[in-house]
């Protein structure tokens, strides 16, 4: 099992704090913004961890009840990263989603690359994937097709906040 790490970001002066009502806003924000685009995503695919939160917001402020899932591993601390974004089992049916319009979801566009490796994968079966992110970052390999806000910032997310539970004594 991969270890899940709590990004401690105290020691940073310059950090955004999301808030979860601010999380609310703007995933509404970001909803109207693909809703007013040309693009009408069928399916839409969480990049988890990150994007599991905003991709849920999504898909209920757009009305799609079609959505999935695809874990990938990058970030392992605050600015600490493995060499290369990684998929975990369980891997993504691709079979099921080849030519289907995807709105492929995550938290941040920070290097960008974890979403470019997943916005590849989805279009090599044919899919038309686009991408939807809270944040995006100027040092991004790709340029979000959809974003809510843009900073160069440590973000803090509400749901990474806090250091996970542990057992009761």
């Amino acid at each position: 099992m991969t270890q899940a790490y709590h990004a401690d970001s105290s020691d940073l002066a310059e950090k955004e704090v999301l808030t979860w009502e601010q999380f609310g806003t703007a995933s509404r924000e970001l909803a109207q913004k693909i809703a007013d685009s040309d693009f009408a995503p069928e399916i839409i695919i969480a990049i988890a961890r990150g994007g599991l939160l905003p991709a849920g917001s999504l898909s209920y402020a757009l009305g799609l009840k079609l959505s999935d899932a695809i874990n990938v591993e990058f970030y392992t601390d605050v600015h600490e990263t493995l060499p290369d974004p990684v998929l975990l089992a369980p891997m993504l049916d691709t079979e099921s989603i080849a030519g289907k319009r995807l709105l492929v979801v995550d938290d941040v566009a920070d290097s960008g690359r974890t979403l470019a490796l997943v916005l590849d994968l989805l279009r090599e079966t044919g899919a038309d994937a686009r991408s939807a992110v809270l944040y995006a970052k100027s040092a991004s390999v790709i340029a979000p097709d959809f974003a809510w806000r843009r900073t160069d910032r440590w973000i803090v997310f509400p749901w990474s906040a806090e250091p996970p539970v542990t057992p009761s004594a």
